[in-house]
């Protein structure tokens, strides 16, 4: 028997850990570069800012992986129960069944004997498996993965905000502020080159939609620091 290969490659198979670090990677950013500039703009020195840095990458990493974990285990919890409902379903009333995936084919365009027959041979090789793909949208490919998306978040988060961090420590303190902002937004941009490569998407679109929101966030915490060090002061 010959087996076919499908030659084609497709990049929805990395959705999963793609968004889950595409996030973590630009929350990092964007969140440790707009804190160490607020405290930069406040007036503070280096030492304290560094210090700040360092808490920010540590609490964000964690917080990522939390946040990602609940999130994505929640849409888990969902499609298991789906799939239980699905199965209770098929056990009840398989042919009311057929009849279900029979109608779901006919809409995307099979002629009706055609998507009974489909249905019919799809339901006799893999019931569930037609039923979760056609019905309720779930596949091995998109399925939820709370750890793989825990794990991507955390990393991507870290990783993102050593960029900035590392600036901050290799800068004399006088130009910190605007070293840390302006290579931010380079880091931003390469991010959203990357992610856009990765994902088949536009890369120009990509850059410019990290880099647009790295600049609004870092102008508001700048702004807010100079007017909380002038307060202080």
């Amino acid at each position: 028997m010959t087996r076919t290969t499908h030659p084609e490659r497709h990049r929805s198979h990395r959705i999963g850990w793609l968004r889950a670090a595409v996030l973590g990677a630009n929350d990092g950013i964007v969140s440790t570069a707009s804190l160490l500039v607020g405290v930069a703009a406040a007036s503070a020195d280096q030492s304290s800012i560094l210090v700040a840095g360092v808490a920010a990458l540590v609490a964000g990493s964690m917080s990522m992986a939390a946040g990602e974990y609940v999130s994505v285990y929640s849409q888990a919890d969902t499609e298991k129960a789906d799939l239980a409902r699905e199965r209770a379903e098929l056990l009840a009333d398989p042919e009311a069944e057929r009849r279900e995936l029979t109608a779901i084919y006919v809409a995307r365009g099979l002629a009706p004997q055609l998507a009974q027959q489909v249905a019919e041979q799809l339901t006799l090789h893999d019931a569930i498996g037609a039923h979760a793909r056609d019905e309720l949208g779930i596949s091995e490919t998109l399925s939820a993965r709370p750890v793989q998306a825990a794990f991507a978040s955390a990393t991507s988060f870290a990783l993102g905000a050593a960029l900035p961090l590392a600036v901050a420590w290799l800068v004399p303190g006088r130009g910190l502020l605007f070293w840390v902002s302006g290579m931010s937004l380079v880091f931003l941009a390469l991010l959203g080159i990357a992610a856009a490569r990765a994902g088949g998407a536009n890369v120009l679109a990509g850059a410019w939609r990290v880099t647009f929101w790295g600049v609004l966030a870092m102008a508001v915490t700048a702004g807010v620091g100079s007017l909380f060090g002038a307060a202080v002061a």
